[in-house]
């Protein structure tokens, strides 16, 4: 499934260059997470690297957004594509 920032976000800017998708910018109040970019880092890293690094632990999974494992999989391949393209 796609991560989520909760509003204990304290905008700290550690998590957004750690993306490696880009799915996180920084939002009116606090960052935000695109899930139609997230892939909880599968095709990159073992773990999450924006969890990782968020000092706060407001990083959690979204339950608006549930998704497998391969289903995670097959956005990294679509994404990583896309990225060839351009």
């Amino acid at each position: 499934m796609a991560l989520t920032i909760t509003d204990a976000c304290i905008n700290c800017d550690v998590c957004e260059p750690e993306c490696p998708n880009d799915a996180i910018s920084a939002g009116e109040e606090i960052y935000e997470i695109d899930p139609a970019k997230c892939t909880e880092c599968v095709g990159h890293f073992d773990k999450p690297q924006c969890q990782i690094v968020c000092p706060v632990d407001c990083i959690p999974n979204d339950p608006r957004h549930v998704e497998t494992r391969e289903l995670l999989e097959a956005k990294y391949r679509a994404l990583t594509a896309l990225q060839k393209l351009a």
